[in-house]
């Protein structure tokens, strides 16, 4: 059993940063592939990005891709989304999510969720 919560959403200006974290529970962290979806109001859930177990694989929509950067801290069972040069079409809910082992691309195929924090974007 793996739990999640998020912190860090807000209210930010276009070409301004946030940094989004997400702490879970047990003592299997690294054995989970890490990953944000979003999800914007009328739109489907979708991946921003993923990381490996190790943190040496990195996955990233291109909508996101050279602004997002995904990491995670194994040792304090974290991961983390900071996220550049956001725009207003960033805005979106953003949940952390969980993969025991392997990755994933759909909201289907993650184990666990957390509950959501909400950026809004500013234009």
């Amino acid at each position: 059993q793996v739990q999640l919560v998020e912190s860090g959403g807000g209210l930010v200006q276009a070409g301004g940063s946030l940094r989004l974290s997400c702490a879970a529970s047990g003592r299997t962290f690294n054995s989970y592939t890490m990953g944000w979806f979003r999800q914007a109001p009328g739109k489907e859930r979708e991946l921003v990005g993923r990381i490996s177990t190790s943190g040496v694989g990195t996955y990233y929509a291109d909508s996101v891709k050279g602004r997002f950067t995904i990491s995670r801290d194994n040792n304090k069972n974290m991961v983390y989304l900071q996220m550049n040069s956001l725009k207003s079409e960033d805005t979106a809910v953003y949940y952390c999510a969980a993969r025991y082992r392997l990755g994933f691309t759909s909201p289907l195929e993650s184990d666990y969720w957390g509950q959501g924090t909400q950026v809004t974007v500013s234009s």
